[in-house]
């Protein structure tokens, strides 16, 4: 039975392993960021953070450019992989701990649930969108246009 488990746990380590070691290009507050750090924790995958200050630019370094030339936060470097959007961050490559629900509806509702947060809900708190709308309209009516969508989130 020892046998057995130890093999179990070579074989969960084996996709990690195999690989680079995973490199994560992060902002704390990023709510992208935090996502893909709460991923990698659930399939219990480590990695390496790289602290991107986006309130500073770093993401407009020239290092960091050549990583994402979209300059958003967070990067996912895995040996030559480099992958720039949470929503396609480890979807597939890590079976193990999967992240989505084998059932085919369940794995929908999911996916509908994901897009919408990501379509809708968290533009609103990207650090470039909101310092945008306040060099556009100001402070007060950035906060009013943010406030005014959110009536309309009815759930």
């Amino acid at each position: 039975m020892e046998a057995s488990s130890e093999q179990q746990k070579k074989s969960e380590n084996s996709s990690s392993s195999s690989s680079s070691k995973l490199l994560l290009y992060s902002y704390w507050q990023s709510s992208c960021s935090w996502r893909v750090r709460f991923a990698l924790s659930l399939k219990g995958l480590p990695y390496e953070y790289k602290p991107v200050n986006i309130t500073k630019g770093e993401q407009f370094s020239p290092d960091f450019k050549r990583l994402n030339p979209l300059h958003f936060v967070p990067v996912l470097v895995d040996g030559d992989i480099v992958v720039s959007d949470s929503y396609a961050i480890l979807q597939d490559k890590y079976p193990q701990r999967p992240l989505l629900p084998a059932d085919p509806r369940l794995k929908a509702l999911n996916l509908q649930a994901a897009s919408i947060i990501n379509s809708n809900i968290q533009p609103l708190h990207m650090v470039s969108l909101l310092k945008h709308l306040e060099e556009k309209v100001g402070p007060e009516e950035s906060l009013s246009c943010s406030v005014e969508y959110r009536k309309g989130l009815t759930w």
